[in-house]
């Protein structure tokens, strides 16, 4: 389709080319109700900035963007994007690069924060975590030619730049202990099932299980302590409760592990857990936690090396990271009897 231009807003709106060009790279000039009619009618006809242009009339940003549409708590109360975010920083303090980090609500406002960054030159190019099936934001980002490396499996990236871990090697790997303590009954509490990195591990887990013949279930939570608190009180108190439980996350292997003990459950003896990332919380725990483990500090790293290389004329590839390495450790027993 034709590019929508300024000229063509500035008719929509009935003001001259300079004025819609001040409103767009937010510079001053022009009234604040100019501004904002002139964003609205910019957004309403879906128009994107000329990346050749914008690359004539103005130098890098030495900035990367990350958006995470995740709830504040969930991100104070997990380990994971700390250690991420640190890896990330670890890379840009040395290049002299800052990094415009933005929490929002959800993916529709993270889509918008990528087209306010794109049409104000915000940052040079961003990192993108929590892949969909499908995921929306690939698109867009390629119609606003922002550069971009995607954290998540090639299946999910559609042929843009992307950094991963092996999540269904690493989630054989955990069926497979557990089989191997001689655990028959099997549960996972899982992400969002929206989730990518989620998907391919709920895939692994189906075919994993039909494998050892093992008896699986799963639940779906949002990764936080509450929701894993649930999830464990259910698999707990229903009808078939299983020997052992996988969990997505640390946070919620911690607070698994806090509802079995309240419910006067001994780990290993009367259940194995298993937990993932593998952070400081699996080993300060009593018991200490089986764990499937990487190191998130230089995934991190990586994936900002990779965002690097691409801005300086890399050509786009996958790259495989890790794969997640099990750590045994006192969680891990036989079933009981």
């Amino acid at each position: 389709m034709p590019r929508v231009t300024i000229k063509e807003i500035a008719r929509r709106c009935g003001v001259s080319q300079g004025a819609v060009s001040y409103a767009l790279n937010n510079q001053p000039g022009v009234s604040e109700a100019t501004r904002a009619r002139v964003l609205k009618v910019a957004a309403e006809m879906e128009w994107v900035p000329n990346r050749a242009a914008r690359q004539l009339s103005a130098a890098r940003s030495e900035t990367f963007g990350l958006v995470l549409a995740r709830t504040a708590q969930t991100l104070i109360e997990e380990p994971y994007f700390m250690g991420f975010v640190g890896g990330v920083e670890s890379v840009l303090s040395e290049k002299s690069y800052a990094l415009a980090l933005q929490v929002v609500a959800d993916l529709d406002e993270e889509l918008a924060t990528y087209r306010k960054w794109a049409a104000e030159r915000r940052v040079d190019g961003v990192i993108v975590v929590d892949l969909r099936v499908g995921d929306p934001r690939i698109p867009l980002l390629r119609k606003l030619s922002l550069p971009a490396v995607l954290v998540g499996d090639p299946a999910l990236a559609d042929g843009m730049p992307c950094v991963w871990t092996d999540g269904t090697a690493a989630m054989n790997a955990a069926l497979d202990h557990v089989a191997s303590l001689g655990h028959r009954d099997v549960a996972r509490v899982a992400g969002p099932p929206e989730y990518g990195d989620v998907w391919i591990r709920d895939r692994a887990f189906e075919v994993a299980t039909r494998r050892l013949d093992l008896t699986g279930q799963v639940r779906h939570t949002d990764f936080s302590a509450v929701e894993g608190v649930a999830a464990t009180r259910e698999l707990l108190g229903n009808g078939a409760r299983p020997t052992a439980i996988i969990y997505d996350n640390d946070l919620m292997a911690v607070a698994g592990l806090a509802v079995v003990q309240g419910q006067g459950l001994r780990t290993p003896d009367d259940i194995t857990l298993v937990a993932w990332d593998d952070s400081t919380l699996c080993r300060i725990t009593h018991p200490a936690l089986t764990a499937m483990s990487h190191n998130i500090v230089g995934y991190g790293a990586e994936v900002t090396h990779r965002l690097l290389d691409l801005l300086n004329g890399a050509q786009p590839q996958a790259h495989l990271y890790s794969t997640p390495l099990l750590i045994i450790r006192d969680s891990s027993g036989p079933p009981p009897g």
